[in-house]
């Protein structure tokens, strides 16, 4: 994306986080790199080469660039107001492993039944973490959450590491003190374990609750399992990567319902935090070249081009803000999946997913409220659609196959209530 002429890498920008004319998306997961290769495209280490052994102090070589996240967390902090930066960490340098190498799993030297020659590396590689934070610190930018693993079941060609579940809980153990005495002045949440589906994060869950006051978040991917019914963790679970990996790329809301159209992620979110009680979702790329579905905005040349994936994304994160809390919703006919959230400012947003006919959704309101809608099909994206008022209810008429988000604004001595008649 750095690469592409200045008004492209604004329109890419803006398709990602503005709240305005983009999806106003309001999570960014960098990548931890640890490669020690500094001339490739692989996410580098901060600290390439060994020290000798993990009594040395680390040898660390910070660029001011992190492979150009560094800039893209600065344009989505302080140009689009994003708060939530989530860093994440695929494999520790190789020279803290059992098998010498970032990649081709592998295990953390010193977790429980991961001896090496070169000695105990669990207190080096919470340093490394901890480093890597303080160094988007000195560049303004804070890391409010904390990966160590990534997909920690599945040895990989690139980045990889295994671990269990209690060598996950064993190293929380250390990286959480270590953060505390960081000197941060915050303490990023901690977040594990990413892992490759979300029936295998939630069988990790059993192993982790010795940790669980010291665990921030749980994280889980969408590849073996979707996410379907809620997990039994005691902290916030997000659904951290997702993406059609297999499709070629296509732009498209609704055709055959294939696994990149748009109506397809509009209905995979749903499930996600309706059914499953996720407080976030990701989509596991925003912005590349290359003729596959794992991207949300394509690079062509020195032009960019939006999926309807992104705009299905938007048609919640523009409207359905940090801090919100999932509401009650009754009415609604069978051909509706509807779901409504209270915003920290006292808006409510209902989200409406159509699969039947046209259909005319009417919101009751109570009190003095204004309405707006917008609309996803295959036509429109995030279009504006007109909301009217009669007899307290504010309708809309969500077309078929579209998702609509209406979002309620109490007025003074108003409030918003959400029924569908």
């Amino acid at each position: 994306m750095s690469k592409l002429p200045e008004a492209e890498q604004r329109r890419a920008l803006d398709l990602l986080f503005s709240t305005t004319n983009g999806a106003g998306l309001s999570i960014l997961r960098n990548g931890i790199g640890s490669s020690p290769d500094m001339s490739s495209d692989h996410m580098v280490s901060i600290a390439p080469k060994s020290p000798g052994s993990p009594e040395k102090p680390l040898i660390y070589a910070w660029d001011g660039s992190d492979n150009k996240q560094l800039w893209v967390s600065q344009e989505a902090v302080h140009t689009y107001g994003v708060k939530t930066i989530y860093a994440d960490a695929w494999s520790a340098p190789g020279y803290m492993k059992t098998n010498g190498n970032d990649a081709n799993g592998g295990t953390l030297c010193g977790l429980s039944g991961a001896k090496c020659s070169s000695g105990d590396w669990r207190q080096a590689y919470a340093d490394y973490l901890v480093k890597y934070v303080q160094f988007y610190q000195q560049s303004n930018i804070t890391i409010t959450h904390l990966g160590f693993i990534n997909e920690p079941e599945l040895t990989t060609s690139y980045a990889s590491m295994r671990l269990s579940a209690s060598q996950a809980a064993e190293f929380i153990r250390i990286l959480h003190p270590t953060l505390a005495k960081a000197n941060l002045n915050y303490t990023p949440a901690i977040a594990c374990c990413d892992a490759e589906g979300w029936s295998s994060q939630s069988s990790m869950l059993g192993a982790l609750r010795a940790v669980d006051a010291m665990l921030g978040l749980v994280t889980a991917h969408s590849y073996t399992s979707q996410p379907s019914s809620p997990m039994s963790a005691r902290q916030p679970v997000w659904q951290t990567e997702a993406a059609d990996l297999q499709g070629a790329w296509t732009s498209a809301w609704y055709a055959r319902g294939g696994a990149g159209e748009g109506w397809t992620w509009a209905n995979n979110v749903y499930q996600a935090v309706v059914n499953a009680n996720a407080s976030a979702y990701l989509y596991w790329v925003g912005v590349q070249a290359g003729n596959t579905n794992s991207h949300m905005v394509h690079i062509n040349g020195a032009k960019v081009e939006a999926s309807k994936r992104l705009w299905a994304l938007g048609q919640w994160s523009r409207f359905v803000r940090p801090g919100a809390v999932r509401v009650g919703v009754s009415g609604g006919s069978g051909g509706l999946k509807t779901a409504a959230f209270r915003n920290v400012d006292g808006s409510v947003a209902v989200v409406v997913i159509n699969s039947g006919n046209a259909a005319k959704v009417g919101v009751k309101v109570q009190g003095r409220v204004s309405a707006k809608a917008w609309v996803t099909d295959n036509t429109r994206e995030i279009g504006e659609l007109v909301a009217t008022f009669a007899d307290g209810v504010a309708s809309v008429e969500v077309p078929s196959r579209s998702m609509a988000t209406v979002v309620l604004y109490p007025e003074t001595g108003g409030t918003a209530n959400v029924r569908l008649p």
